[in-house]
C-alpha cells in the first residue's frame, strides 16, 4: 500500500551511479531518503497531516518497512550513493502478512485515531483492487529531492521491469501523483483504474504494464 514519491522527468545531468542490493546498513539513510521524498505527497499529507511530525512518523514507517521487505526476500534497490530506492515485491508475495502488519502499525502511533482509520479505510479500498494475476509489484519507489532528475528514479524502475520481462510477467503499482502518471506512462505502464480514497482521500491511480508480446 506504499507508493511512490514525486519524480519528476529526468533532466540533461550526469547520469545515475550504479544501483545495488540495498543492505541492512543502509536502512536508516533509505528511510530518510523516502521520509523526504514522500514529505509533501499527497497521500502521505492525508495520513499524516501535522507536518512538523511527519518527518520523524515517516523516518519511523520505512524503517521499518524496508526492514521488514529485506527481511522477507524482496528486492530492495538502491542507487550507489544511497539517493534513491525502490521495493520490488515478488510474483505472488505482494500482500504483508497479519505479523508484518502489526510489526509496521508501532511506526503510525502517535498519527491520531484519525490517522489510523484512515489507513484502514486505505487498505480496504486498495488491497481488494490489487491484481490476481502473477505480477512483479513496485511497493515503494523514491529518489532523495536533492537528486531527483538525475535518472535514478527511471533506473530503479527498469531494474524492477527488468525482471518481471525476463519472468514473462505483467508489472503493478499505485501512486497519487498525476506527474507520476506520465513518468510512469514512458515505461509502458498504463492506467488499470482510478478511485479516491475515502471520502477526503486522495486520488489513487492503478497503473499495469502488460507482459511484454
Amino acid at each position: 500500500m506504499t507508493r511512490s514519491g514525486a519524480i519528476p522527468p529526468p533532466a540533461a545531468q550526469p547520469g545515475p551511479q550504479p544501483l545495488r542490493p540495498a543492505q541492512a546498513g543502509d536502512v536508516s539513510s533509505l528511510a530518510g531518503v523516502l521520509a523526504r521524498a514522500f514529505h509533501d505527497d499527497p497521500l502521505w499529507s492525508w495520513l499524516l497531516p501535522d507536518p512538523s511530525r511527519r518527518p520523524r512518523k515517516l523516518h519511523g514507517f520505512f524503517a521499518r518497512f524496508l526492514r521488514a521487505s529485506l527481511g522477507r526476500g524482496d528486492v530492495v534497490l538502491t542507487s550507489a550513493d544511497l539517493q534513491g530506492v525502490a521495493v520490488w515485491r515478488r510474483p505472488g508475495r505482494w500482500r504483508e502478512t497479519n505479523a508484518e502488519v502489526m510489526r509496521l502499525v508501532p511506526a503510525m502511533l502517535g498519527s491520531g485515531m484519525r490517522g489510523m482509520r484512515r489507513m484502514l479505510v486505505l487498505g480496504r479500498e486498495v488491497q481488494p483492487r490489487h491484481p490476481h494475476e502473477h505480477h512483479w509489484y513496485l511497493a515503494v519507489l523514491g529518489t532523495d529531492p536533492a537528486a531527483q532528475g538525475r535518472g535514478i528514479g527511471s533506473g530503479l524502475v527498469r531494474a524492477g521491469t527488468d525482471l518481471a520481462d525476463h519472468d514473462g510477467l505483467p508489472a503493478y503499482l499505485e501512486t497519487e501523483t498525476a506527474a507520476n502518471v506520465a513518468f510512469y506512462r514512458r515505461h509502458s505502464f498504463t492506467t488499470r483504474e482510478e478511485l479516491d480514497v475515502g471520502t477526503d482521500g486522495p486520488h489513487l491511480w492503478l497503473l499495469w504494464r502488460s507482459t511484454p508480446e
